[in-house]
């Protein structure tokens, strides 16, 4: 599938502003993207994709949200290897240790993390976030 999938979990609208910013910079890159909610989306469809994004913001201590989120990352786990995968999501307290964990899980399952890490933001991401993951 050469079409770009988002797949986010948001709980605040952060997040959810840091997936549609990647999915302007994939337009401008004049690829095809879909923007979707971890809410509303099979994991399983990101088997037939090369590439895709998924972001989460840390939630409790510094974990991926856990009703949604983790079934949908945990899912995807089960497929990654091969897979080119970025990874974002947005922060209140902490120094990002839910990315480094996470970036480290879909490393373990075989992915390759775009960028060598996950994208983080604190709080609602600002001008410079927003030019960052459009990126």
């Amino acid at each position: 599938m050469s079409k770009i999938v988002v797949a986010y979990w948001s709980g605040t609208g952060n997040t959810e502003t840091m997936a549609n910013s990647i999915a302007e910079g994939v337009k401008a890159a004049g690829k095809d993207v879909e923007v979707v909610s971890m809410d509303d989306y099979n994991a399983s469809k990101l088997k037939e994709c090369d590439a895709f994004a998924l972001g989460c913001p840390a939630m409790g201590a510094e974990e991926l949200e856990d009703t949604i989120a983790e079934p949908f990352v945990n899912e995807v786990e089960g497929f990654a290897s091969g897979k080119k995968i970025a990874l974002f999501g947005s922060y209140d307290w902490g120094d990002g240790e839910w990315m480094r964990i996470w970036a480290q899980r879909m490393e373990d399952a075989g992915a390759v993390i775009v960028g060598g890490e996950g994208l983080i933001c604190n709080n609602e991401p600002d001008d410079e976030a927003i030019e960052t993951v459009k990126s």
